[in-house]
């Protein structure tokens, strides 16, 4: 009598995965595989179909939901049971490996991801218990998922970080082109401290040894002109002079590009 199976799409084909683990790879072999995938392949649109409202495109499920067929026929053996409890957690994890690691608009740690779905199913239970009209606290939900509170805000913050929204996008309902990309961002004061040095370089390298020892003193590390004067041996009127002259020296190659082929 042949085996019962829990649905319709579900054919008996217990004789066929007995031939198929008897048989050695080759031609043989590869005709009852896809005879066996072709045989359980409604099934696997089936589970696909479960994951339809999801925002995946169907065809793409049913793909996904095939090759999970497929792992399921080459790893299945007939003396560990039915083939049908073997295979449904088999495609339905594929399917559920493709919405995790396929589905997000930015590469997601697969931590967060987990997280995400831990929060995402204790708040439902809990908004669900009779009642309960208001949204859970994350005290709530932590006691809930059995997570932590950094968990728990870590899985909400990926609950809205789900797909990105361009930085085209225009935003409020303006016609002037406004768009979130115009508010991102400001000016670096970094980027003019380092084009300023790099454009002190050049008269720097035409300083006396002395004159950059004086500035290097007084800038970085910050001596007055009165300790600068004891540690040259000279007067601190004089260091006065040589910081002024040198920082004038310094500000014409900088304004002139060509100062220094004039210099050689």
């Amino acid at each position: 009598m042949a085996a019962r199976h829990s649905h319709d799409d579900a054919p008996d084909t217990q004789q066929t995965f007995e031939r198929l683990a008897r048989t050695s790879s080759g031609p043989e072999h590869d005709l009852l595989s896809t005879e066996l995938v072709e045989a359980w392949l409604p099934m696997a649109h089936r589970i696909a179909g479960r994951f339809r409202n999801k925002g995946e495109n169907q065809e793409d499920l049913r793909q996904v939901a095939a090759g999970g067929l497929v792992k399921a026929v080459d790893r299945y053996e007939p003396e560990r049971g039915p083939f049908e409890p073997y295979a449904v957690p088999t495609i339905t994890g594929e399917l559920r490996r493709h919405f995790r690691d396929h589905s997000w608009d930015l590469h997601v740690p697969r931590r967060v991801q987990d997280l995400r779905n831990k929060v995402r199913c204790a708040r439902r239970d809990l908004m669900d218990r009779p009642g309960h009209r208001t949204e859970p606290d994350i005290e709530e939900i932590a006691a809930g998922a059995g997570l932590s509170l950094d968990d728990v805000r870590t899985g909400m913050e990926a609950l809205e970080s789900y797909s990105a929204l361009s930085l085209d996008a225009e935003v409020g309902a303006s016609d002037d082109g406004f768009s979130l990309s115009d508010t991102l961002g400001e000016n670096e004061p970094g980027y003019d401290l380092a084009i300023d040095r790099e454009a002190a370089k050049n008269g720097l390298r035409h300083l006396a040894e002395r004159e950059r020892t004086i500035l290097y003193l007084r800038f970085f590390e910050d001596m007055t002109q009165s300790r600068i004067a004891e540690r040259m041996g000279i007067s601190q009127m004089h260091v006065s002079r040589l910081i002024t002259r040198s920082c004038a020296q310094i500000r014409d190659y900088a304004d002139d590009p060509t100062a220094d082929r004039q210099a050689a």
